[in-house]
């Protein structure tokens, strides 16, 4: 089978699709399945992977999206399937479709309510009431032209049940067009990284006599950044966050800990090397991913097998990798006093906090690279119709 896979991010940019991307690549690829790529980047030439990579150059939206469409016009007459990882596929699907091939599209959230949200069209609504409300024109042509591509699509895959059920009761997807295969870790395996806390921070030259909370995300609005900075004013004075990723809500929230006067124990590190990832979660006393929405988060399911206590907000795709009192601690992302105790729970209790790691350890398998990827190779043989 040939495959040409599309993503909005790819390394050594941050983002679930930078992760997911290469790993499903690789993994088709040592499966005998012949790998094409093209992906927003802002490496011009991304080398080190066993599949050729077409980067769009980072710039304005209207031209990177236009540049991925002649792209992917052009790589689509000599492969089975194109498999679309984008929240914005109108131009891929349809560049796909002109070439007479069939298109599988992975959802990793509501494309409409992201675009709406960033924009300011939903009045700051979440995902869940952006299902039930009306809002005005541009809304409603976003939703329309994603009820579009969806239905051009041969098959779609969600990452969560959670998005599964929205594509089925809300825009009305017939239900055997949507597959959930949860998204895989691919990260090392947790024996390999033999760092223990300690080690990890003098690697990275944090303090030893610090605690430290962390969070890894892209800096964006419904990621609640700034409530885990409300959640730190009242924790001990050794308790540090440190914040991996880079985004648009960077300056604001930097300001946000000025603000509080916690500037100098919040460490923005901006956009973190993939190599360095699991010595931060290592290092890490808790892990908190305070997001009000997500798919199903790639850095829960990496958290979760290195072995750092989780604190995750209890919306979307989250409660299907984190059981409440299980394998972490779930809280309300727009209550930080609930995250403060959150927090604090695991900092004095370190039994409760090795409890609920053992617990996630216990359902990582369900999120084995194998077996996922297996599903989506599978998924994209169907619709190829070369099974």
């Amino acid at each position: 089978m040939r495959v040409l896979i599309t993503s909005p991010v790819f390394p050594p940019d941050l983002g679930g699709p930078a992760t997911y991307v290469p790993s499903l690549g690789r993994f088709l690829v040592e499966r005998g399945h012949t790998v094409e790529v093209i992906a927003f980047c802002s490496d011009p030439e991304p080398k080190g992977h066993p599949f050729p990579v077409k980067a769009i150059a980072l710039g304005p939206l209207p031209v990177r999206y236009l540049k991925a469409f002649f792209a992917v016009f052009s790589a689509a007459g000599r492969v089975d399937i194109v498999y679309v990882n984008e929240h914005l596929a109108l131009l891929h699907v349809l560049a796909a479709r002109l070439r007479g091939k069939p298109v599988a599209i992975r959802i990793m959230v509501d494309g409409a309510w992201e675009i709406a949200h960033r924009k300011g069209w939903c009045d700051g609504d979440d995902i869940n009431v952006f299902q039930t409300k009306s809002y005005g024109w541009k809304v409603k042509l976003t939703r329309l032209l994603q009820k579009r591509w969806w239905k051009w699509a041969t098959h779609i895959i969600a990452c969560s049940e959670f998005l599964r059920q929205i594509l089925v009761r809300n825009y009305g997807v017939p239900g055997e067009k949507v597959q959930r295969i949860f998204n895989a870790y691919h990260g090392p395996v947790a024996e390999s990284v033999r760092e223990t806390q300690a080690q990890a921070r003098a690697q990275l030259g944090l303090p030893q006599e610090k605690r430290y909370v962390l969070t890894i995300c892209r800096l964006m609005g419904w990621k609640r950044v700034d409530g885990i900075i409300d959640a730190l004013e009242g924790l001990p004075e050794d308790v540090e966050l440190v914040i991996a990723g880079d985004g648009d809500m960077e300056e604001t929230w930097k300001a946000h800990a000025r603000a509080k006067g916690l500037a100098a124990r919040t460490r923005f590190l901006g956009n973190v090397p993939h190599a360095q990832i699991p010595l931060y979660i290592r290092a890490a006393d808790v892990f908190v991913l305070n997001s009000l929405y997500e798919g199903l988060s790639h850095t829960l399911l990496e958290v979760q097998a290195l072995g750092t206590p989780i604190v995750a907000s209890n919306v979307c795709g989250n409660p299907e990798v984190v059981e409440q009192g299980v394998s972490g601690l779930l809280v309300d992302p727009r209550d930080p006093v609930a995250l403060r105790k959150a927090i604090a729970r695991y900092l004095e209790d370190s039994a409760f906090a090795r409890a609920m790691v053992e617990g996630g350890w216990k359902v990582r398998g369900q999120f084995d690279r194998s077996a996922t990827f297996g599903e989506v190779e599978t998924a994209l043989q169907r619709a190829s119709g070369r099974r």
